[in-house]
Order: structure tokens, then sequence, then C-alpha cells
């Protein structure tokens, strides 16, 4: 079978789910996360999956578009545990369509790559890379929409995301959580890096390594502030922010401009 067909359906199921999330939300109904949701969701994901599975013959393809993919994957999922424990449904519906996108430009538009023989050591590395890169990018998300409910309730305007989100005190308190996971997942990362990586000069990852120090200081300091000092709203929401993007450039931009500026594929 063409991988480009189960890999259009996942995109469906995906689109799907959010269609499911956006309709009450469209209505002007209370937001439901149910079963079908979670059903459609969760095919999605484990197609999306296999997709990568079979592409990538089952190793771990970290070239632009596939890493691009992998994340989707990743963050997808996260998504859907996320929302197991405490509902966000506009979670999904940013999350699920980005994902779709994700796994079609790989499938479709995606020059074709060979994943690289890692050791046991490099590999898992990069799943602690990919976990705390997914995790921090739903805190990421978690603080748009923060900023978005803040600014809803400042202007009185109490439908909308409003509705799709649980109290404002409730998804500040997930995202901090979810800040700490990754920053745990993230030094476990670095320390990897330190201990498995050989040459970070001949390897083109010393940018890297710098931007996500940088990163991780970041994080690191808005959680002792949070502890120390009680930060939460707009500091919380731009340091946020602003450590995801040093994240986003880490890898991507270094990927982006090795791959598809210099055109050097490994």
């Amino acid at each position: 079978m063409p991988i480009e067909f189960p890999a259009v359906i996942a995109a469906v199921l995906y689109l799907a789910a959010a269609g499911v999330l956006a309709r009450p939300l469209l209505l002007h109904r209370e937001p439901s996360s149910g079963w079908l949701t979670h059903g459609l969701a969760s095919a999605a994901v484990l197609l999306h999956a296999w997709v990568l599975a079979s592409k990538h013959h089952g190793g771990v393809d970290l070239h632009f578009f596939a890493a691009l993919s992998l994340v989707g994957a990743c963050i997808a999922g996260l998504c859907l545990l996320v929302n197991l424990a405490r509902p966000v449904t506009t979670l999904g519906l940013i999350v699920f369509p980005l994902a779709a996108a994700l796994l079609l430009v790989d499938a479709f538009f995606a020059p074709p790559t060979q994943p690289l023989p890692f050791d046991w050591q490099i590999k898992l590395h990069v799943v602690f890379a990919m976990l705390a890169y997914s995790v921090l990018s739903v805190a990421a998300l978690l603080a748009m929409l923060l900023a978005a409910q803040e600014r809803a309730l400042r202007h009185r305007q109490f439908g909308g995301i409003g509705t799709a989100l649980p109290p404002l005190i409730l998804t500040e308190a997930l995202m901090f959580q979810l800040i700490a996971a990754g920053f745990v997942l993230l030094t476990l990362t670095l320390l990897s890096g330190i201990l498995f990586v050989d040459n970070l000069f001949a390897q083109h990852l010393i940018h890297k390594t710098v931007l996500s120090i940088a990163a991780w200081v970041v994080f690191g300091a808005l959680l002792l502030g949070r502890w120390l000092y009680g930060w939460r709203g707009r500091r919380a929401v731009r340091m946020t922010l602003a450590g995801m993007l040093l994240l986003l450039l880490a890898f991507f931009g270094s990927r982006f401009v090795l791959e598809l500026v210099l055109k050097r594929v490994p």
C-alpha cells in the first residue's frame, strides 16, 4: 500500500477530531471532549506513528520534515493524555490540524531520506529531546491560550475561548506542571548530550547546544521565580514563549538552515 493513502486517512481523522471539538464552540454551546473525539484522535495518532515507522523503515529519522512529523505525532499524543487528566478542548483545535499538516508535508512533499544509524545512547538522547520538546510545546500552547483567556476576561468576553478552557487558575497550574516536567526532560536531554555526543563542532551541534542551554536557563528561571516569588500571568507567558522560541531555533532552525538553505543533508 502506498504510504500516502494511510497518511491521508490519518490527516482526515485528525481533522474530524478537531471538527467534533469545534462544532459546539461554533454553535455557542458547552464544549465536549467525549469518546468520539478521543477515538478519532487516538486512531489518527496510531496511524500517524505507523506511517512514520513505514516511511522511515522503523528508524528514527531526524531530517527536517521527518522530525517535524514525529514531533507532530508526539504533541498530538500528549494532547490526548493531557485532556484525559484535565480537558482543554482548545488544545485539540490547534494541535490536531497542525499534526495533520506536518504529516501530509512529510508524506507528499519531503525529499526521500534515510534514518541515520544511531547507538542506543544517542537514541536515548533523542527520546529525551523529543519528549522535552513535545511537553514544552504543549506548555507554550497553554501559555498562548492563557494570554487569550486573560484578555477575554479583561474585556468581559465570556463566550468563545472562555467556554473551551478550564478556569484560569487551573489552566495556569497545568501550564506550570508541564513546564516542570519539560524542564526535567530537557535537563536529561542536555546531560545525555554531554555524555554521549563526541564532537559538537564536527556534528554542527554547537549552536543547537547553546540555544538549548539558553532555553533551559529561561525555563529554570521561570520555575524558580514561580517558587520563590509566585510569578504568573504575563511574565510567565512571555518567559514560556521565549524559552520555546529558543528550543524551536535550536532544533528546527538549525535543521532548516543546514538542510534547506545549505543543502547539507547527512
